[in-house]
């Protein structure tokens, strides 16, 4: 029997646009240090993982998360 692979978690609570504001979201898929969890890990999509780390981005360019974690 196939192992089925676990459901990606923006399918799964039906999250259609991943928000750079939504900061809560955004810091589940951080690691203690602040770095962006990959994919393989997390089993999001690659298209919501591109989408993940683009919001990221933003919101540690605006201030909304830090950098690293110490």
């Amino acid at each position: 029997m196939k192992k089925q692979k676990p459901q990606d978690f923006f399918s799964k609570y039906n999250i259609k646009h991943i928000d750079y504001k939504d900061i809560p979201l955004l810091k589940r898929f951080l690691n203690a240090h602040g770095k962006i969890i990959p994919s393989r890990f997390t089993n999001v999509s690659g298209g919501n993982q591109r989408k993940l780390s683009q919001a990221i981005k933003r919101a540690r360019f605006l201030g909304l998360i830090p950098y690293i974690e110490r």
